[in-house]
């Protein structure tokens, strides 16, 4: 395995990135955030990782990146497009910037980035069978990883509740539109992730994005069988996991094993 990996972390807002130490898990120097380019057009986006991937010197050449983006990733393509442009819907990402940075690329979820990393490095190492990771934010993003292999592309927050998508009533951008305090929303999360465990029996779920620092004020009030954490690699998270993704020798097989 390759030690040392780019990661780089695309939203709809910003794009965030940093050389990883994929061995250890920790960032090997600064975390660099630029705005995202207005509508989120994929030149401009690549224009500006190719800034951002060159800005990292000597130590980042020649390594592998690792890209996670706000969409269905297959096989390199993305297949759809959240909060960016729709031109990103079947195009070869992968591809288009393997070729502009000359090097390994890897494309992957951002939520299934993130439990890669927590998985790897945080609240979920050393936990065999199903672990879910629910990313509460504008949506609700989620990734299934299975002994410590990556089940990709899952879309947790599209489940249909009360003939409404999840997410819609359940993420976080839900409790703000809606002016609910921790107890109101706290009942949302709680039909949202009872359906869940009963559809999947998971052995835990981990709970990220940027309300997870805020855990304490809603975790403790949900009444699930299966135990529910917090995230721990946080803002890192999606940079760290696509960075190890990128390093691992059988990225594009699609069946990595984590642990």
């Amino acid at each position: 395995m390759t030690a040392l990996a780019v990661g780089i972390d695309i939203g709809g807002t910003g794009i965030k990135g940093a050389l990883v130490d994929t061995g250890r898990g920790v960032l090997a120097g600064d975390r660099v955030k630029v705005p995202t380019p207005d509508g989120g057009d994929p030149d401009a986006v690549l224009a500006a990782v190719t800034e951002m991937v060159a800005g990292f010197g000597e130590a980042g050449e020649g390594v592998p990146v690792g890209v996670c983006f706000p969409a269905i990733v297959r096989h390199g393509r993305t297949m759809s497009a959240a909060n960016v442009s729709q031109r990103w819907i079947g195009l070869e990402a992968e591809k288009l910037f393997e070729a502009a940075l000359r090097r390994d690329i890897h494309f992957v979820n951002d939520a299934d980035a993130a439990g890669v990393a927590e998985v790897r490095f945080g609240a979920a190492r050393g936990v065999d069978g199903l672990v879910i990771m629910t990313t509460l934010g504008t949506g609700i993003g989620s990734a299934f990883l299975y002994d410590g292999v990556l089940i990709p592309n899952t879309e947790l927050g599209h489940l249909e509740l009360g003939g409404e998508d999840a997410e819609s009533r359940a993420a976080y951008s839900a409790k703000e539109r809606d002016g609910l305090d921790w107890k109101k929303w706290a009942k949302r999360l709680q039909r949202y992730y009872r359906h869940v465990e009963f559809l999947f029996s998971p052995e835990l779920f981990v709970v990220g994005g940027g309300v997870s620092k805020n855990h304490e004020d809603f975790l403790p009030l949900l009444d699930l069988e299966t135990p529910i954490v917090p995230a721990t690699q946080r803002n890192n998270a999606g940079i760290l996991g696509a960075a190890w993704l990128a390093a691992q020798p059988t990225h594009r097989s699609g069946d990595i094993s984590v642990l």
